[in-house]
This record gives structure tokens, C-alpha cells and sequence, in this order.
């Protein structure tokens, strides 16, 4: 089957091979771009693994088995990491009837992060294989459409909607929404209060790669903000001119894991650095993992963790 994402239309028919008792998905698993249908087994997918390049076939559930390991750390709530599989269960399936990495790689998906979601088999436990399993077919759905299933490591107590968040150039989709959550006593220090330093040369390198140079840099500050306080805008002045550069897009080019989140408290250039600090840790999108750990805690169960981050959603069941 081809999808035309420019018309977003479909150009053929079902792209479901059928062998023997065994589904396997070849790129899209429903009749149309995002569309919810029943299967009648699990799944498998091809998946790319990044560490050696071999290319597998693996049930969904095993392929979400790992995702939960590499994207949780250990000895969670068992509710979190449930809540987390309905996720990365949504997120997989939403992202293969998108096209999955069929032209990266010929697969269904990739454990390469960057390119879809982590992955770490090594890390699996029995608790979050008994999280997969309690959750096992569940996935989020929004009129019978896969929903973009976002999750973020703390949300600085509120999280945001994908245009605050990450500049989300199309239409913000009607399940996100902005939460405010309490204190969380179980988020760690450097996710509630961080501290950055960059020199001024990767920076520019950094602008530059956006094709924004704007010369020597003189001056970064805020110029605008979202609704939960996000940096949205920054202004960056230099020796040939100043810039307004998006704030979710400068910190992913700049480093992700390092400017932890555009809820920014100070942004100054000092000497040749530019240093930076503010909370939350993540894009802010969607669920916040430290607040579901929480959540999870207080004895939520895992459908309802998923329910207090996202909008007038229906979960569904996909398979036995």
C-alpha cells in the first residue's frame, strides 16, 4: 500500500499480509492513514535494531516490553510502567500507520530514539513484563484515530500543548492539554532545578545549523512565552544583527539532554558562555513520567495515569 502524506490520501488498498496465524504489519495497519481496527492475533513488526543493523520480527508486545525498559528507569510503580506501555503501545502504532521507518529502513520501526523510541532488552524486569501484559493490546484512540501519543521525563509542574511545547507547526490535535500538577516529591534535584553552561561557539555553530547567524553573540534572552510559562521565542542579538530563534527548536539542535526544558528561569551571556536555568526536564508534551510515577503512587491505575494527561480519549483494546 502507498500513502500520499502531502494529499493524505490514500493511493491503494490494506497493507496486511496475513501468514498463517501470524499478522504482520508492512508499514500501515489500517484501512486508512491512523484508523483503529481490531486484530484478529498480535501483531509482529520488523524492527531495526540500531546496536548491530540486524533487522527482526517480533510480537508488539515484545517490541513494548523493551521501549518500556529503555524509556523508565528501574524499580518504578508497577502502575507507571503500565501506563507507559499504553503509551509506547500508541505511540508504535500511530507511527507505523504514519510509515513506521520503511524508508530508513525497510522496517516497521527502529530502537534508534531519535528516530522513534528507546529500547533496552537488557533492562526488562518481571515487573514491567507484568505491566506490558496487564495493559497488553491497549492503546489511546481520539475518534477512532491513533493519537501522537508524547511523554516527557517531568513537566516542571504543568505540562503544555504540542505548539508551547515543541512548536508543533499543524493544527494542536484536540486530546492535548495542558494539566497543572502539584508538587512532586519523588522528581529528582536536577530535573526540578537545573543549571547549564555553553561556550558561545557551539552556540553559533548551533545557529548556524538553523541558519540563523547572527555573528558574534552578544545577548540571548526570552522574547516570548506560552501559556505555562515555556520559552517559546528567544531573541538572539549579534554582531550582524539579531535573530528569533523558536525555543523548543534551539534546544533540541542545541542539546536536549543538557538544556532540559524551555521553562527557563535565567538565560544570560557571560563572558565567552551562555548560561541557562530553569525546571522540568522533556518538551512538556503530553504525560510527564516523574508526575505518573507519582500518580502511580498514589495508587491510580494505569488507564487513569494516561486519562489525566490527555483530552477526551478512548482506550481500546486491539487485541487479545
Amino acid at each position: 500500500m502507498k500513502f500520499n502524506r502531502n494529499t493524505g490520501t490514500l493511493v491503494a488498498a490494506v497493507a496486511l499480509i496475513v501468514a498463517g496465524a501470524v499478522t504482520i504489519l508492512v508499514g500501515w495497519p489500517g484501512p486508512k492513514d491512523g484508523s483503529v481496527r481490531k486484530f484478529a492475533e498480535e501483531p509482529t513488526i520488523s524492527v531495526y535494531m540500531k546496536d548491530t543493523g540486524d533487522k527482526q520480527d517480533m510480537p508488539v508486545e515484545e517490541y513494548i516490553t523493551g521501549v518500556v525498559a529503555g524509556e523508565m528507569k528501574p524499580n518504578w510503580p508497577l502502575e507507571a510502567y503500565a501506563a507507559q506501555a499504553i503509551l509506547a503501545r500508541s505511540f508504535t502504532m500511530e507511527f507505523i500507520s504514519r510509515g513506521g521507518t520503511r524508508a530508513l529502513h525497510g522496517t516497521d520501526i527502529s530502537t534508534d530514539h531519535e528516530e522513534a523510541q528507546a529500547y533496552n532488552a537488557n533492562n526488562i524486569t518481571p515487573t514491567i513484563r507484568r505491566a506490558v501484559e496487564m495493559t497488553r493490546g491497549e492503546v489511546m484512540t481520539y475518534n477512532n484515530q491513533y493519537v501522537r501519543a508524547w511523554f516527557h521525563s517531568y513537566s516542571g509542574g504543568h505540562t503544555a500543548t504540542a505548539k508551547e511545547g515543541l512548536n508543533f507547526k499543524e493544527e494542536e490535535p484536540p486530546y492535548i492539554r495542558s494539566v497543572k500538577i502539584k508538587a512532586n516529591p519523588y522528581a529528582p534535584a536536577d530535573v526540578k532545578d537545573w543549571q547549564a553552561v555553553f561556550p558561545l561557539t557551539e552556540v553559533q555553530k548551533t545557529l548556524k545549523k538553523m541558519n540563523m547567524d547572527v555573528g558574534d553573540i552578544k545577548e540571548i534572552k526570552v522574547d516570548k512565552k506560552g501559556k505555562t510559562g515555556r520559552a517559546t521565542e528567544l531573541r538572539v542579538v549579534g554582531s550582524l544583527g539579531n535573530k528569533v530563534v523558536p525555543a523548543a527548536d534551539f534546544r533540541v539542535a542545541l542539546d536536549a539532554m543538557t538544556m532540559k526544558s524551555t521553562l527557563l528561569s535565567r538565560v544570560q551571556v557571560q563572558g565567552n558562555n551562555l548560561t541557562m536555568a530553569g525546571t522540568g526536564f522533556g518538551h512538556g508534551v503530553g504525560l510527564s513520567q516523574w508526575d505518573a510515577h507519582m500518580l502511580a503512587k498514589e495508587g491510580k491505575k494505569p488507564e487513569e495515569i494516561v486519562k489525566f494527561f490527555f483530552k477526551d480519549i478512548e482506550i481500546k483494546k486491539l487485541w487479545d
